[in-house]
């Protein structure tokens, strides 16, 4: 069992590092090292910090130390689905950052540091699936943020200054205990409803449809009436046959 607390993880060489370095279409270079079990954070990689962006998502990792600060040129990091429980100081000198994504770790409120407001650029934060009971309030100084995740937390507030940032046009707040999300829906009303009710006079009908019209609601309500009883077919002796019209003329009907 090797020393130290914690997993240790898979180790990176810098051979491996360099490998997984990707060229993109808008000319970025993206430092791809997603699902490589990777725990502690290598110090190896501080040989490719001039990269703009870097993917480290899906592994163990606990901590960002903070030698995070070497990376400079910095524009686009990806670290959701760790194990990160606080994000270190040095996270706001990445001046040039413009994506951060957090979201499936293990972050509190306390976990995040007040620098965090001086990533002045950036546009898209999220902070979904993490354990936030309370988002301060100087995120609201990110003026140039347009989209916000704050789904599957535990937060019962948002504050003002976050909800009225200006640039803001996404904020995900689903899955939280907020009082908006607590209201009692009003039930289903499941009972089907009659839209339109059409009513006319006796004068008005004819005799077959007044006597069709009478007979129905005499059977209907002798069938209101009844005790329980095994069911037994209503009958409306005014009704034609069903088909007996069509029986006397179905030479007409058929295809010659």
């Amino acid at each position: 069992m090797p020393k130290g607390k914690g997993p240790q993880g898979k180790r990176i060489s810098l051979k491996v590092a360099k490998n997984s370095v990707r060229v993109l279409f808008n000319g970025r270079r993206r430092l791809e090292l997603s699902k490589m079990g990777i725990a502690v954070f290598p110090k190896c990689l501080l040989e490719l910090a001039d990269v703009e962006e870097i993917d480290l998502s899906r592994n163990l990792l606990r901590k960002i130390p903070n030698i995070i600060e070497k990376f400079q040129n910095l524009m686009w990091l990806d670290l959701h689905s760790n194990q990160i429980d606080e994000l270190p100081p040095e996270i706001g000198t990445l001046q040039n950052l413009t994506f951060l994504n957090l979201c499936n770790n293990k972050l509190t409120t306390k976990g995040l540091p007040e620098e965090l407001t001086r990533l002045k650029n950036l546009r898209t934060l999220n902070l979904g699936l993490n354990c936030l009971e309370t988002i301060p309030t100087t995120l609201g100084t990110l003026k140039e943020l347009i989209e916000l995740g704050l789904f599957d937390n535990s937060l019962t507030i948002i504050p003002k200054s976050v909800k009225k940032l200006p640039k803001l046009e996404r904020m995900n707040v689903k899955r939280n205990p907020l009082p908006e999300f607590a209201k009692e829906e009003e039930p289903i009303d499941t009972v089907k409803r009659i839209e339109s009710l059409y009513l006319v006079e006796k004068k008005d009908l004819c005799n077959s449809c007044l006597q069709t019209c009478q007979g129905e609601r005499d059977e209907l309500h002798r069938l209101e009436d009844m005790t329980p009883a095994p069911p037994e077919k209503p009958n409306f002796s005014s009704l034609t046959t069903p088909n007996s019209t069509a029986i006397d003329n179905q030479e007409e009907w058929r295809m010659k």
